[in-house]
């Protein structure tokens, strides 16, 4: 059975605009291949093999989209601003200052966003969670305890 991957509306949007840019880009691929292979002997052609390779994690990254499009459930925005779910922003206090992270599926996750994965340590520990809760998170340096201050 295949995975299902959580996805946001706006998460799906973002990869179907992906998945249509990286489509556009094989014919100029394509293109720079074409010209990498006039330039002579293949084996010692930089250009040819660097474009080559760029083609190569374009296709991988057009069919990991796809897969992941083919089998993804949309999340419902979080109904509830009083219990944390896929959806919510959260505003986490503890003793280093305050952090804002949403709860996202997986696929979406991107912590330099403050986009947190479900699955992470942080999504775990927040999902089901209401305002005021105390929250413990158990890290290799030690544990940090944050104050759930706000649901949106």
């Amino acid at each position: 059975m295949a995975d299902v991957f959580k996805l946001t509306k706006s998460g799906k949007k973002d990869l179907e605009d992906e998945l249509q840019r990286r489509a556009e880009e094989r014919s100029a691929i394509a293109e720079r291949i074409a010209i990498a292979r006039d330039f002579g002997d293949l084996r010692e052609n930089a250009e040819y093999a660097s474009a080559k390779e760029e083609q190569s994690k374009n296709e991988i990254r057009i069919r990991e989209i796809d897969h992941i499009l083919k089998h993804c459930e949309i999340i419902k925005e979080a109904a509830s601003k009083d219990v944390v779910g896929i959806g919510n922003t959260v505003e986490l206090k503890g003793d280093k200052g305050t952090k804002k992270v949403t709860i996202v599926g997986s696929v979406e996750a991107n912590p330099s966003e403050g986009k947190i994965s479900d699955e992470s340590p942080i999504g775990q520990a927040t999902l089901g969670k209401k305002l005021g809760d105390t929250v413990e998170l158990k890290m290799p340096g030690g544990s940090n305890v944050f104050t759930i201050k706000s649901i949106s």
